[in-house]
């Protein structure tokens, strides 16, 4: 296993800068996630890392060891592309052992090892199938075991699964935490799935624009993100968002909501580093699944203008323009379109934030 640190990357190409001076610790064995949209950075990050770019500025450090003009072949990391880079003129065998033949492993090795990888990834019974006639699924399946099976100290994957379909990714999501697990590999793992970084990473390093947001474990930038970006991006749906202005009351703080008038009482931590925040202006933000339906005349009360019944869970839009929000109850809620809502939010799920910076006012 080996530990990752990027200090202070850069990376420019010409004018344009893809990463922002970017400092971040990934531990021994650790699965990290560099989870954010397109073009914020993410794969231009993983590709220094493998030795496929070479930063700008600042180092990378594999356990203290600089990096910097070190060959892809001679850093230990394994790679999965999104587009499988398969050889489809070998069989799934060939494929498999190929990495293990190149550096001069036994023939009775490499025949254990690709009977282990196959039967882990479920590929036994296509060991002699030519690659070209595979499906996307096990094309991809295919990829992971052709890099695992050398079982690299790092292992690097640029998003693996955005090519195959829905149920095929729910199963690989829990095959490759359990490959990490096997191999105690540190592994890096570059996605716009907040859902492929929730289910997965130890931790997740949250990017936009070539800038590090936020890095924390799923819990950590789920509960209490860092900025309004995070706070909208981590989180299906994202959480809610008010614009609002701080006003007291003899019960305590609000937030005046406008039309929408003012909430309960904050949180009296969260409260109390508002009041020093130095300006009125706020957004006042909670997650949909942290709502509840309340008596008329009590919480806020919105129109319902859509239910979206999902399974085991119903989405309910509510209100419209700047003062939307979305809710999510169990599939048996009783909120129908064209009727008004009345929500309440537990005080202790409330987050603040600056409405100028969009940076969090945090509570203790």
């Amino acid at each position: 296993m080996t530990a990752i640190h990027l200090n202070n990357l850069v990376k420019r190409f010409g004018a344009f800068t893809a990463l922002k001076t970017m400092d971040l610790e990934i531990r021994d064995g650790e699965f990290m996630a560099l989870l954010g949209p397109s073009g914020c950075g993410k794969s231009t990050t993983m590709n220094m890392i493998a030795g496929m770019e070479n930063p700008s500025e600042g180092r990378i450090l594999f356990d203290g060891k600089d990096m910097n003009g070190v060959t892809m072949g001679r850093r230990g990391v394994g790679f999965v592309f999104q587009n499988y880079a398969i050889f489809t003129h070998m069989n799934v065998y060939d494929n498999l052992a190929y990495g293990l033949k190149v550096r001069g492993t036994p023939q009775a090795e490499i025949d254990r090892r690709v009977k282990a990888i196959a039967d882990f990834l479920q590929l036994t019974p296509l060991l002699k199938q030519p690659s070209a006639k595979l499906s996307v699924n096990i094309l991809q399946r295919l990829a992971i075991g052709r890099s695992a099976i050398v079982e690299p100290a790092i292992f690097l994957l640029d998003e693996p699964l955005s090519n195959v379909d829905a149920a095929f990714r729910a199963v690989m999501r829990t095959e490759l935490k359990h490959l990490q697990r096997q191999f105690r590999q540190t592994m890096v793992y570059v996605t716009h799935d907040q859902l492929e970084a929730m289910t997965m990473a130890d931790r997740i390093a949250v990017m936009d624009h070539g800038v590090l947001q936020q890095v924390g474990t799923p819990l950590e930038v789920y509960n209490n993100p860092v900025n309004l970006f995070v706070a909208d991006f981590i989180g299906s749906p994202g959480m809610n968002r008010l614009k609002g202005t701080l006003a007291e009351s003899d019960r305590g703080l609000v937030v005046d909501l406008g039309p929408l008038g003012r909430t309960q009482p904050l949180d009296p931590a969260l409260a109390a580093v508002a009041r020093g925040n130095g300006s009125q202006e706020v957004v006042y933000g909670f997650r949909p699944e942290q709502v509840a339906v309340a008596e008329a005349g009590r919480g806020l009360a919105l129109p319902v203008t859509f239910v979206e019944r999902i399974g085991a869970r119903t989405v309910v839009h509510l209100g419209d323009g700047e003062q939307r929000v979305k809710t999510v109850f169990d599939n048996d809620v009783g909120l129908q379109a064209r009727e008004m809502a009345h929500i309440a939010i537990d005080p202790g799920s409330v987050r603040l934030f600056d409405a100028a910076s969009g940076m969090a006012i945090r509570g203790t």
